[in-house]
């Protein structure tokens, strides 16, 4: 049996002992030592000889306690690492394909892996058993789109995990396809070990106030030893008065005066006073869903001057959305485009669609998806801006277009969208993109029921996740289906309803409406002729922002009819523009850090709006690789006006953050743990 832990938390010991790593409380400790052992000589009984000790032992008894409790929640916080690893593995062993731990894997073994597995070790991919495998590996690179995986080797020099395209990292969750793949690394010896073992290998830097106290400490301890053994050389001249019977115990007598001196000249009170204040700073964080690994890295945020900030997941919510959708309005005078504005930034199905009171006007976005419907089609676009003003679609299910676009989303989908109850949230299995669809499928609607808004609040989360999903799903019973591949851009189903057969597609736009002949109107549900004029337009858009039959071929795909277009993102959080602001404000420097794509991240920054005041990212946005081929003195000048480095490996980010020190900034480093919600603040190491 082959096992490596990933994370192993700190003995409970060595957390308390670590309390008591403080030159102050060191003193304090000595103090109280010498106190009682002087009371023991003496021949003093009672509570007069401990009184002193037992009250200094119960001060930093007090100080360990509070820091103890705080890091032990931190470390629980850490152990979240072991809910990415796999817990079992479909591995072939004697000839067959058995269900073994995951913990029992070794470099070598075949292992099979396919949709909503949880990938249990590094593997290199060495055969497909679909006609593509994607892979949403955002815990890792930060990438907010899922990863198609290849069986040939990169060529790229310098390669970085979002490089290495013939790999399937542990942890990582396979969204869609079958393939197999052999295990080339375990446990700590994998990309997610790697990261453990860092975190695990770095050494704590001092905080400033840390550095300030220990400062202190030492020049007190000075100055209290000085005249503890100045008083006592003062009074040898007394050592043999008589009232002290003997020149030894007269001895003690003004060494007992010095080690009270010594006591009372220790702040035995600051230890507490400072362990307090950082315990409520804690405290406070933790109602915000922040954890914090160690006390003193708390004061560390009010002198920072640069925070180093993940995307995904931090930033964004790692939640792909629909957020705008555009189809034809009319064709009778020109083409006369309608969109819509999609509310809801998360896998519930809640949020309104809201209509624009205008027909045009929008920033440039550009189109990455369309689903078409028997003849009608739907297309994905990446995030754009709407200026003309919203009002809310009471009943999006009436409109023509709203409607056959939910049945598009719900149809051609692969995905499953689930409720959690232990964790109380709305979870995928499958592609994104596809879930981001099935939301808006709810949140549509079915037609036919005026009530059906308030009648869909009526329901459980468990039946609420899928029913409008489901209600499709059983009006169209699929036949067959054309799987996603990489030269077509496309995935088709036929489904049958009514003995009438219908065929859904979904693909890139310019794979689609090259097959539109047809195109559906949204203000009388009527079908017309695809013309060159509304051609020409959809095209701009996207740039901008048969019976008895039983299976499919490539052919069929052709002599669609136009729907609409679906625009879906990875929404930015709502509170994450203001927080910016405040801490570009307080003079703190925020540099955007992810391993995403650099136009896919300079799109968000623009969305977001905090950078705002920069004209464009020139020489502020910076891949890894980018970045390293600079030499060193204009390394030093980038890092000064950095605002965005992307690509990223985690190494990446520690030398970044390690370069910054070496520029005598202090920072924090913001990175949210995916699927829980809440932050990891630290001193930047």
């Amino acid at each position: 049996m082959f096992h490596i832990s990933l994370y192993t938390g700190t003995p409970f010991w060595k957390l308390v002992l670590k309390q008591f790593d403080d030159l102050l409380v060191k003193i304090l400790i000595a103090a109280a030592a010498v106190s009682l052992v002087l009371a023991l000589i003496n021949g003093e009984t009672g509570l007069t000889a401990f009184l002193e000790p037992f009250v200094i032992l119960l001060i930093l008894a007090a100080n360990a306690a509070v820091g103890v409790i705080t890091e032990t929640n931190a470390e629980k916080a850490l152990e979240e690492l072991r809910a990415y690893q796999a817990d079992i593995a479909t591995v072939l062993r004697n000839g067959c394909f058995s269900i073994l731990p995951a913990t029992e894997l070794v470099p070598g073994d075949i292992v099979e892996v396919s949709v909503g597995c949880k990938v249990p070790a590094d593997m290199r991919m060495i055969e497909m058993l679909s006609n593509q495998l994607r892979v949403d590996q955002a815990i890792l690179t930060g990438e907010s789109c899922s990863v198609e995986k290849e069986l040939e080797s990169t060529i790229a020099t310098n390669a970085v995990y979002q490089d290495k395209t013939n790999i399937i990292f542990s942890g990582t969750v396979v969204v869609m396809g079958r393939a197999r793949a052999v295990v080339v690394g375990v446990g700590a010896n994998t990309a997610m070990g790697n990261i453990c073992d860092s975190m695990l290998r770095t050494d704590d830097e001092a905080t400033p106030l840390k550095k300030k106290l220990d400062e202190f400490g030492t020049f007190l301890a000075k100055v209290i030893a000085g005249i503890c053994i100045l008083v006592w050389i003062v009074n040898i001249g007394h050592f043999r008065d008589p009232s002290h019977g003997g020149f030894l115990r007269g001895a003690i007598h003004y060494f007992k005066i010095a080690v009270a001196l010594a006591v009372a000249a220790i702040p035995e009170g600051l230890p507490a006073v400072v362990t307090t204040c950082l315990a409520l700073g804690t405290k406070r964080m933790a109602r915000l869903n922040a954890i914090v690994r160690s006390l003193p890295s708390v004061e560390t945020l009010g002198c920072t001057t640069v925070i180093c900030s993940d995307k995904t997941g931090t930033l964004t919510t790692n939640m792909m959305s629909v957020s705008k959708i555009c189809a034809v309005h009319s064709v009778h005078h020109g083409p006369a485009i309608a969109e819509y504005s999609v509310s809801g930034t998360s896998y519930a199905p809640e949020g309104m669609i809201f209509g624009s009171t205008g027909l045009q006007g929008e920033k440039k976005k550009r189109f990455t998806t369309i689903i078409t419907s028997s003849n009608y089609c739907l297309s994905t676009m990446l995030p754009g801006s709407l200026l003309a003003l919203p009002c809310l679609i009471e009943f999006p299910a009436q409109l023509p277009c709203l409607l056959h676009i939910a049945m598009c989303s719900a149809v051609c989908n692969e995905s499953i969208l689930q409720y959690n109850p232990d964790k109380g949230i709305y979870e995928k299995i499958g592609e994104s993109t596809e879930v981001a669809l099935r939301v808006l499928a709810e949140k549509v609607g079915l037609p036919g029921f005026d009530s059906m808004p308030s009648a869909l609040h009526m329901l459980t989360k468990h039946e609420r996740a899928s029913y409008c999903n489901q209600y499709w799903e059983s009006q169209f019973k699929k036949v067959s289906v054309l799987e996603f591949s990489r030269d077509r851009k496309m995935m088709s189903v036929l489904c049958s309803r009514k003995q009438t057969k219908i065929m859904f597609s979904k693909g890139a736009p310019e794979s689609i409406i090259s097959r539109c002949s047809n195109i559906l109107c949204n203000d009388d549900g009527s079908t017309v002729p695809l013309s060159v004029a509304v051609r020409d337009e959809l095209e701009s858009r996207f740039h901008r922002c048969p019976v008895g039959q039983q299976t499919l071929s490539f052919e069929d795909e052709k002599d669609l009819t136009f729907i609409g277009l679906v625009g879906m993102l990875d929404p930015p959080r709502e509170e994450v523009r203001n927080a910016m602001l405040a801490c570009m404000t307080a003079g703190i420097r925020v540099i955007v850090v992810t391993g995403d794509n650099k136009s896919t991240a300079e799109s968000l920054c623009n969305k977001i709006g905090a950078f705002d005041h920069l004209e464009d990212f020139s020489g502020r946005s910076f891949t890894a690789s980018e970045f390293e081929e600079l030499p060193a003195l204009q390394q030093t000048l980038a890092l000064q006006r950095m605002a965005l480095f992307t690509r990223v490996e985690p190494n990446h980010k520690r030398m970044l953050v390690e370069a910054l020190q070496h520029q005598n900034e202090v920072g924090k480093k913001a990175h949210a743990h995916l699927n829980c919600g809440v932050e990891d603040l630290g001193l930047v190491k």
